[in-house]
């Protein structure tokens, strides 16, 4: 692949990339498929003029449900040199939940594949979206052909070009997502934020310095969405895979000399359990830093990941809202378990149930901020604010930080599983469990799974009349199963005559899920 900058010192930013050196790959694709600056430009453009030429205006949004791939990444950069919200989708939702966000974001446009096709007409039809406004990767019955979208604008740059933002959905009160909404900057899309170059010195990455990224999780997680495209706007091809695995992965950092990457504490572990040969057959000195978050890394895995790829594994915590913390390889030797310290411009401090900071040390709930940074959970004001003290917000974590200002983190207020990475929030599935006529009561908690982290359990309170039996058990799965997406489907279903709550209705789920957590350590 091509990788050579001008011979000028280049400036950043996708389109401006596409004007100076036009050849040079910016994305290959899962199948091998490499993909210039300048065709990926060319691809971004249409569609934007095919979104505007639709009727969508500044502040509009669109929904995006596809695999890893250029055209995801073209429709992302559409929308962001469009002043639109584009909302990545997750594909393992099923069509109520994905019409759920078409309705929610108020989404104005839908561009699927032809891979979700089922999963897109359900939910293009529940949400009432025009066919006029549904467009596809491949054929989805009853909708158009995307090259129709960029095909209707007419040549050249949209008419109209200001910043846009991804639009991020993250748990609600209710157990329904929330889609957290920021402010539209109507910058200059050519100018790349200074949040995002930033963001990437946190790493020691810099514009054009021969990085390479490798992308092995899906693109509708917010933070692997980011260091994609923060990668291509900073001059560093991408190497998209389809589906993780590891050897897959470390074939991909030998062919294209993959520099940095974005992991989850499983696809770790799961390196780890190759064959010894198999691991030493290939040849991973180009890696510079490999970046983890979103779970906790047990020590020993982080430790014989060091060991192997060296202090290039470097973890940092963070929030969809804003603010977090960073830790290299050789600081967490010096600080085991910690998760690092305040990126500079955020604040990272403890506070006790009253609001007051702690000292060090003490356990508390953190709280963060993210220079002046500032948003607002979609069609949520409770939540916003039970979220914040004065301009702090929580995400319901608990931890203290040491003398030295590195955080730890202990447990979490909320009831958030995190299996293998991904945020599962038990009020949704609670919510459609009770719906049984079956099911008088239901609580649905993590307990812990070796290579995932934490896998889902529910218990069960049936209706009267009602006896526990395997077979309830399959009806309650497969009526979730229609409503929930796989990875939300509790693994192990118990029951009990009643479920612990007080006079006022409050469950007592730790009384629940502590027996299972005796013998393990909860990190969050």
């Amino acid at each position: 692949m091509s990788t050579t900058a001008p011979p000028t010192t280049p400036a950043i930013g996708l389109w401006n990339i596409a004007a100076q050196s036009p050849s040079t790959t910016a994305v290959i694709d899962p199948d091998g498929t490499e993909v210039s600056y300048g065709d990926l430009v060319v691809k971004a453009d249409s569609y934007a003029r095919g979104l505007r030429a639709l009727g969508l205006e500044t502040g509009d949004a669109i929904v995006v449900l596809q695999p890893n791939g250029s055209e995801l990444l073209a429709a992302h950069f559409a929308a962001l040199q469009t002043g639109l919200y584009v909302v990545m989708a997750n594909w393992h939702l099923v069509g109520p939940e994905i019409a759920y966000i078409l309705t929610d974001s108020g989404a104005k446009a839908f561009l699927a594949h032809e891979r979700f096709a089922d999963t897109a007409v359900a939910a293009a039809d529940e949400a009432g979206i025009p066919g006029r406004a549904r467009f596809a990767v491949g054929m989805v019955p009853g909708f158009r052909a995307v090259a129709e979208l960029a095909e209707s604008g007419g040549p050249g740059r949209p008419e109209v070009r200001t910043a846009g933002s991804p639009m991020l959905y993250t748990s609600g009160t209710t157990g329904r997502p929330k889609g957290v909404r920021r402010p539209l900057t109507g910058a200059d899309p050519d100018e790349v934020p200074v949040a995002s170059t930033w963001f990437f010195s946190l790493f020691g990455i810099q514009p054009f310095d021969g990085h390479v990224h490798l992308c092995g999780s899906p693109l509708y997680h917010t933070a692997v969405l980011n260091f994609v495209a923060i990668s291509l706007q900073l001059g560093h091809p991408a190497v998209l895979m389809d589906k993780w695995d590891p050897e897959g992965m470390l074939r991909l950092i030998e062919r294209h000399r993959v520099t940095h990457s974005h992991m989850v504490p499983t696809q770790f572990r799961r390196l780890l359990d190759l064959p010894e040969d198999v691991r030493g057959g290939y040849d991973v000195s180009s890696l510079r830093v490999m970046v983890h978050g979103a779970a906790p890394c047990p020590d020993e895995i982080k430790r014989r990941m060091l060991d192997w790829w060296g202090p290039v594994v470097t973890e940092y915590y963070a929030a969809t809202e804003g603010g977090g913390t960073v830790i290299s390889g050789e600081e967490w030797l010096r600080k085991p378990g910690s998760v690092g310290r305040a990126w500079p411009g955020s604040v990272v401090t403890i506070l006790d149930d009253d609001g007051e900071e702690l000292p060090p040390g003490e356990t508390g709930t953190v709280y963060m901020r993210m220079g002046s940074s500032t948003f607002e959970y979609h069609g949520d004001k409770e939540k916003t604010e039970k979220s914040r003290v004065g301009d702090l917000f929580t995400l319901g974590d608990v931890g203290y930080l040491d003398e030295d200002g590195y955080l730890f983190l202990h447990d979490r207020k909320s009831d958030m599983i995190i299996s293998g990475g991904v945020n599962i929030y038990p009020a949704e599935i609670e919510n459609e469990l009770v719906l049984h006529p079956k099911v008088a009561d239901v609580a649905v908690f993590g307990v812990p799974h070796e290579d995932r982290g934490e896998q889902i359990k529910a218990v069960v309170q049936p209706a009267d009349g009602v006896d526990p039996s395997d077979a309830l058990t399959d009806e309650l799965l497969d009526h979730a199963r229609g409503r929930l997406a796989k990875f939300k489907l509790p693994r192990s279903i118990d029951y009990v005559d009643e479920l612990p709550r007080d006079p006022n209705g409050k469950l007592y789920k730790r009384t629940l899920r502590d027996p299972h957590w005796q013998d393990h350590d909860r990190a969050i």
